[in-house]
């Protein structure tokens, strides 16, 4: 199957010079952006919303997996293609799967990765079209997408044609067993309470 990857216009994300996944890869930590098509483009820029969503899940995959697996935040660097690496919001590697790297990027993909969706039309397209796109060619088994504007949560699964469907998809309640992960649930009603608690914009 050939990787058509979506297009990404230099002149309104590219952030600098081209560069090769291993110039991408040897970047300080401290230094912003993913690689696409062999250039450094931006990375979303997250408010607290973003950042509560994300702190809130990896606390409930900790303490679902135990002491088992890994759950790792967003600097995480994952080459998924040659001239292609990304920077997702969370990364869940299951018990059953090999333990990551010390050091250095994932470069096998992960059981599960999680993007918490900015609402800017550049950053949801980015979310929910090319990282789809790429997660999927990658062989992510596991999707998740939380948009916590639309309030909507969705789990996605990889096809056999490496493209995903959805599994999940819902706007409150509790993910009973959730796709993947035996014995897991999700109260999502205490994800957007516990982000109902953020102050007004001011």
């Amino acid at each position: 199957m050939s990787n058509v990857w979506p297009k990404v216009e230099p002149s309104e994300r590219a952030i600098e010079r081209p560069l090769s996944v291993d110039e991408w890869l040897a970047l300080d930590e401290d230094e912003p952006g993913e690689l696409v098509d062999g250039r450094l483009v931006e990375e979303e820029v997250p408010d607290f919303t973003h950042e509560l969503t994300v702190s809130w899940l990896i606390a409930v995959l900790r303490a679902w997996l135990g002491g088992h697996g890994f759950v790792a935040g967003s600097d995480l660097k994952i080459r998924t293609a040659p001239g292609r690496g990304r920077k997702a919001d969370a990364v869940v590697l299951l018990p059953s799967s090999k333990a990551p790297p010390r050091s250095g990027p994932l470069r096998e993909p992960p059981d599960i990765l999680i993007e918490v969706v900015t609402p800017t039309p550049r950053d949801e397209r980015r979310d929910r079209v090319e990282k789809m796109s790429e997660y999927a060619a990658f062989g992510v088994p596991y999707y998740w997408l939380v948009d916590p504007t639309l309030k909507a949560f969705e789990v996605f699964g990889l096809t056999s044609e490496r493209n995903y469907e959805r599994l999940v998809g819902v706007t409150g309640g509790r993910i009973e067993n959730v796709p993947g992960c035996s014995g897991l649930s999700i109260d999502v009603d205490a994800l957007w309470a516990e982000l109902a608690r953020l102050g007004d914009v001011e």
